[in-house]
């Protein structure tokens, strides 16, 4: 049986958590995605679509949040 979002469709989602991790980036002082992306090992055409709202996989999140010192539970306590 298909699980249902509350509020939203699964792009939605897609686009707060690609908004939220583009407004980390920038808290930590990464004016560029592409220096992010260097320099915690993403290839920068990677971290662009995952800013971008495509797709990711869970194990690619996980990456990106441990870049930012962060994990699951932390990141998505203030969705909805």
């Amino acid at each position: 049986m298909p699980s249902k979002l509350k509020q939203g469709s699964k792009e939605d989602w897609l686009l707060k958590v690609s908004s939220k991790l583009k407004r980390l980036r920038l808290l930590r002082g990464y004016r560029s995605y592409e220096s992010f992306a260097l320099d915690h090992g993403f290839d920068r055409k990677q971290y662009w679509r995952i800013e971008q709202g495509t797709n990711l996989t869970l194990k690619t999140l996980i990456k990106v949040l441990d870049a930012h010192d962060m994990n699951l539970k932390d990141f998505f306590s203030d969705f909805q």
